[in-house]
This record gives structure tokens, sequence and C-alpha cells, in this order.
């Protein structure tokens, strides 16, 4: 079975994630694949508007395939690093891409799904959306360019997001301006079938902006924004250490709980994430904080907390993982830098 469907109907490119058993996880094939059709319909004139679904009723991507990362981790291999370069540079030409690009975000949404669906020019949820940065959970720290999403989400609602691994429905989605409209999923087939329609000659962004506006509703509230007053004050400017401790003495229950989630993360994986996405506030924009987080990558690849996170969670599922070093406090300074000393030079985004 192709893992990538690939259809032409009228004007319109469909790319369709085919692993529904796995909830379309990205394989490294599957990411050259979608990358060689892009480059084509770039520059192919019969094709004006790109839509990307995922097979199934569970979501369109789960995000990477985690059982192969720890496969490579375990045995020192090259296979992911490979993997992550071809993927990071796919997430720059989404982003970057000449024609509309319509992601069906429906489902469940994280890792490389993200990276396929929130770079996209046209980003759809549905009541049926949940997107989630679970990476410090896994020895890992997002990717794909989630830090540059977090990093430009208001106030510290991406900090949040990122450090504790918390669930986001559509309106929180939206609210942290990681998507554009959201769709009751029953009408996702007639948004598809509508864009088909559009003619030659017509002003396609604007034809794609129209669909949408017939289709979409308001998306529902952002738990999350509500939760403002006290995410701002507890994760603003102070380091990792300090954030828990402000999260613990918040009186509302829900910081608590947060407080709970970090502290069960990575503290590497956490303190990282931390200076990862503040870093990426102040860069020039995407393709640089990419290659940020391909370093950063490389480096968690080669730290214990990987192997030991993904067995807690995938393999064994004890969900008992067992950090090195333990705590927030015992991760230095020095340490956190270490992540972000370039590991290959011969990286850059921009190559496409």
């Amino acid at each position: 079975m192709n893992e990538v469907l690939f259809q032409r109907t009228g004007l319109i490119g469909k790319v369709i994630l085919n692993r529904p058993a796995a909830i379309n996880a990205l394989t490294h094939r599957m990411v050259l694949e979608i990358e060689d059709v892009l480059r084509k319909w770039a520059i192919d004139d019969g094709i004006q508007v790109v839509v990307l679904t995922g097979a199934g009723e569970r979501g369109l991507c789960a995000g990477a395939d985690i059982l192969a990362i720890y496969r490579d981790a375990v045995v020192g291999g090259t296979s992911t690093r490979d993997f992550w370069r071809d993927e990071f540079r796919l997430n720059a030409l989404i982003a970057r891409y000449p024609k509309p690009f319509v992601a069906v975000m429906d489902g469940l949404v994280m890792g490389g799904g993200i990276g396929l669906s929130a770079h996209a020019s046209h980003r759809v949820v549905t009541e049926r959306t949940r997107m989630a940065f679970p990476e410090t959970g896994l020895g890992l720290v997002p990717d794909v360019g989630s830090t540059w999403l977090l990093a430009n989400a208001p106030g510290e609602l991406g900090i949040h997001a990122a450090l504790t691994g918390v669930r986001l429905d559509a309106g929180d989605a939206l609210e942290l301006g990681m998507a554009d409209a959201f769709v009751d999923s029953g009408k996702v087939g007639w948004l598809v079938d509508e864009l088909t329609l559009i003619q030659a000659g017509e002003d396609t962004a604007a034809a794609v902006e129209s669909c949408l506006q017939e289709v979409s509703v308001p998306g529902p509230g952002s738990a999350l924004s509500g939760d403002r007053g006290w995410i701002d004050a507890c994760y603003s400017g102070v380091p990792a250490e300090e954030i828990v401790p402000r999260l613990l003495s918040a009186e509302d229950l829900r910081a608590k709980e947060a407080a709970r989630q970090i502290l069960l993360k990575s503290p590497s994986c956490v303190k990282v994430a931390l200076e990862s996405i503040r870093r990426a506030r102040s860069m020039t924009g995407l393709e640089k904080v990419l290659e940020q987080e391909f370093q950063v990558s490389l480096r968690c690849l080669a730290a214990p907390d990987l192997i030991e996170g993904l067995r807690s969670q995938v393999i064994d599922k004890d969900r008992n993982a067992v950090w090195v070093p333990a705590s927030l406090g015992e991760v230095t300074r020095e340490t956190v830098q270490s992540y972000f000393t370039p590991v290959n030079d011969g990286f850059a985004v921009n190559e496409l």
C-alpha cells in the first residue's frame, strides 16, 4: 500500500497521508515522496492549489515513526539524522510554497504532522482536532518549526504548551496562531469538492479564501486563553527551576497540574525547550529556527534521555523514565548551551 497518495482533480493536487493504522505517522520515504511531488507541482500550471489530508478517522498525522527513531538511537545509527534533515527542509518548502496550500488538521496532529500543516498558507481545524507537543516527555525538544510557532504564540502560551505537553483543541490552535479557520469535520469533504471547482484564470488565492469563508464558522473558545493570567505570570522571564515553584504557589489548580506535568518530563529537555523558544523569539524567520532545531535534535539524539524517554513511553510503556540528570536544578547552564553548539555545519534548509 502506498504510504502517501497523490491525486489530481481539476486544478487541485491532493496529498493524502495513507498510514491510517499508525495515525499516518511519517516515514523517511513519505517525506521524500511528498517533497518530490510538491517540487513538481510548484512549476506545474495544471496544479493551482495543494490540499493535505490524512486517511482514516483518527487524525492527520501523529508525528514521526517513533519506533524507528528508538531503534536507530539504540545502535547509534544515522537514519534519524537523515530523516530529520529532509523533514525540516520539507517544512521550509511548505512554508514558502508558491501556491495556496490548504492543510486539513482534523483529528490528532502532533510532531511531524504539525510540521506538514502548521506552516501551510491555509490551516483548517475541526471539532476533532487535537494537537500537542509531547517531545519533552520523550527526551526530545519540539522541532519541525514548532519552536518558531510556539515563540510567536500570544504571551507565554507557547512555552506552557511545550513544557507541559498539554493537549490543545481547535480553539487553542486558533488562539496560538497555528490555525486559520474552523470547519465542521462533516463539511471537510464539501470544502475539498468546492476547491476542485476552481477554474483556470481565477485569482486562486481569492478563490481559496472564498471557499473557506463559505464553509468556516467561528471556532470554539480557547481554555488556554482564559488561563493567560497565571500562565504569563508563572512562565515569564525566569529559568525553568523557578517556573515550577511559581506554578505550585499559584491559586489555580491547573497551574499546579502544569507543575506536576513539567516535573515528569526530561529536565534537560525542559530547559533546552525553554531556551529554544526564547531564542526563536529573536530570530529572523522559520528557516533559521529550523537550522537551530536540527542542531538541538542531533544533540538530543546523542543524549541518554531520548532512549530512556522512548523506552518508558513507547517500548515498555511503564511511564517511569529515569532521567539523567534527574532534576531541573542539576541541569547546568553549560549543559543547556551545549545543545546549541553545531554538530553538523553543513545543514541549511535553504538548500532547496
